[in-house]
């Protein structure tokens, strides 16, 4: 028996009823067809004095899969996050008494992965071994409200967004020459840290007449959490053709591999633990290049990242993280942040310690950060203390680190005139990641995380780069990127200085 209780009242609802009902919810008439009388009759009636939105959203988490792969799921339950999405979990279904069924959730997910490849709500329910449950349905459609209600922000941010008055630019894909195309020098470098060497990719800028690499900056690119080097060489390659070196770090342990590990249920997924050994391994290539051991050239650095390499990036970049983010995770996830999954991994730095940022490099002559993360580390804005350019992008469909919160409270404010905020209509926090089509699809994907075309938005993101580098190339000239509305192969992305932005979100306010 479950006890649902709404709005202070109790309702007593057989399971069997309520698995009836979510299969076709269509009232009391079904239900008596099918004999269950007028206590099945009256589950329905209540159930149907929800809110249409609100039905569709119980409908939605009844059947929906809590956890598909049974080795995944079971490390996924002994990691940090897990931890933290049990506890949000039985505090919503408790005993009869008011207490949290955590452990027993967590045993009976354990016993049910081992059984089937795929857990359900009404599944996970009917296999508690309690005569009678307590579910907080308030709380559970709180959190069900919560993932429609970031979407429908990120909606009418858009419509904000488009509502600019900006110069509009259309551009063309940047043209290469297919024989003066680099290729990837692969590098093991050894380093203290680590018992095998570091993998790095390398790009080096051809050598052209009357050119000279050593006078541009070169870059050294940081993965995301669970991705490889090669997967960033659409930006290296292409770069380092047009006169920039680059360098791509393979992070191991928190890596393709490491996660393809985890999925295989051999290991916990990785998570913010390895954020130290990334800083150390980027301190590591830094020393490396200033040293010789590595064949770029370059006046200064840049420092790229995506997802987790941004945040990488940025204590990279010497931008030390506020204190009290022990008591600001408190407040953002008293309910489990699933509008904005990246808290849950800066929380957990409540628990592993936040690692201290590196001495800023004295040469750092920008940052570009992609789906970057951090308003729990800097919620006064990352920028304001970064003396070097930056350009942090994000995509209007990025459900992982949505960009009202972790790209635009993070520019905002900035130190540099020369900073931009890129957001691109249609993109995702998967945009600026290219799988090679003979690689294993790890997720399987919709359409709301891949958002449209990443080969297409790569493209503009590339153009937009290369401007971006220009300006840091030649800035005794005064030369920035414009604020503007740029089109490229039927992408659209918005740029946006300080005044822009400000003025963004000045119109997005609650």
């Amino acid at each position: 028996m479950l006890n649902v209780r709404l709005d202070g009242l109790e309702i007593p609802i057989r399971l069997d009823q309520l698995d009836t009902w979510s299969r076709d919810p269509q009232g009391s008439p079904f239900l008596a067809s099918r004999g269950f009388g007028s206590a099945g009759a009256d589950v329905a009636l209540w159930l149907e004095l929800l809110e249409p939105d609100s039905r569709a959203d119980l409908l939605r988490l009844l059947r929906a899969p809590l956890l598909r792969d049974r080795s995944f799921g079971s490390q996924l339950l002994d990691s940090w996050a897990g931890g933290q999405m049990l506890a949000e979990l039985g505090d919503l279904l408790t005993t009869p008494e008011g207490q949290s069924t955590t452990v027993l959730l967590q045993k009976t997910l354990q016993q049910l992965l081992r059984e089937h490849r795929e857990v359900t709500a009404l599944s996970l329910l009917q296999a508690l071994p309690l005569p009678s449950l307590s579910l907080q349905l308030d709380g559970l459609l709180t959190i069900a409200q919560q993932w429609r209600q970031q979407i429908d922000r990120q909606h009418r941010a858009l419509r904000n967004l488009q509502q600019l008055e900006l110069p509009r630019r259309d551009s063309r894909p940047l043209s290469f020459h297919a024989r003066s195309q680099p290729a990837a020098l692969h590098l093991a470098l050894p380093v203290a840290h680590r018992p095998e060497p570091l993998p790095l990719e390398l790009w080096p800028a051809p050598l052209r007449p009357g050119s000279d690499p050593g006078h541009q900056p070169w870059l050294l690119v940081l993965p995301g959490l669970g991705s490889n080097a090669d997967q960033f060489g659409w930006l290296a390659g292409a770069l380092a053709q047009r006169g920039w070196s680059v360098v791509v770090v393979q992070h191991p342990g928190s890596d393709g591999p490491a996660l393809k590990a985890a999925l295989d249920g051999q290991r916990p997924p990785p998570g913010a633990e390895t954020l130290a050994v990334r800083l150390r391994d980027v301190a590591a290539v830094l020393a490396a290049q200033h040293q010789g051991r590595l064949p770029i050239q370059g006046q200064g650095v840049v420092l790229v990242g995506h997802s987790l390499g941004g945040l990488t990036a940025l204590l990279a970049a010497g931008v030390e993280p506020q204190p009290g983010l022990e008591a600001r995770c408190r407040r953002a996830i008293d309910r489990l942040p699933i509008g904005n999954p990246s808290r849950l991994l800066q929380c957990q730095m409540a628990s592993t310690g936040v690692p201290a940022a590196l001495a800023r490099p004295a040469d750092l002559r920008g940052v570009m950060l992609f789906n970057s993360f951090g308003s729990l580390l800097w919620p006064g804005g990352a920028l304001q203390s970064l003396p070097v350019p930056t350009l942090m992008v994000g995509g209007s469909l990025d459900l992982v680190t949505p960009p009202l919160e972790e790209q635009l409270d993070l520019y905002l404010p900035s130190s540099q005139t020369s900073s931009r905020l890129v957001v691109v209509d249609g993109g995702s926090h998967f945009s600026p990641v290219r799988m090679a089509e003979r690689e294993e699809v790890v997720f399987r994907l919709g359409r709301e995380l891949v958002g449209v075309d990443p080969v297409m938005v790569q493209g503009l993101l590339l153009s937009l780069c290369s401007d971006f580098l220009q300006t840091l190339h030649q800035p005794h000239q005064g030369l920035l990127l414009p604020s503007q509305v740029r089109r490229q192969q039927g992408i659209t992305a918005y740029v946006l200085d300080q005044g822009a932005a400000r003025h963004w979100r000045e119109g997005i306010k609650p």
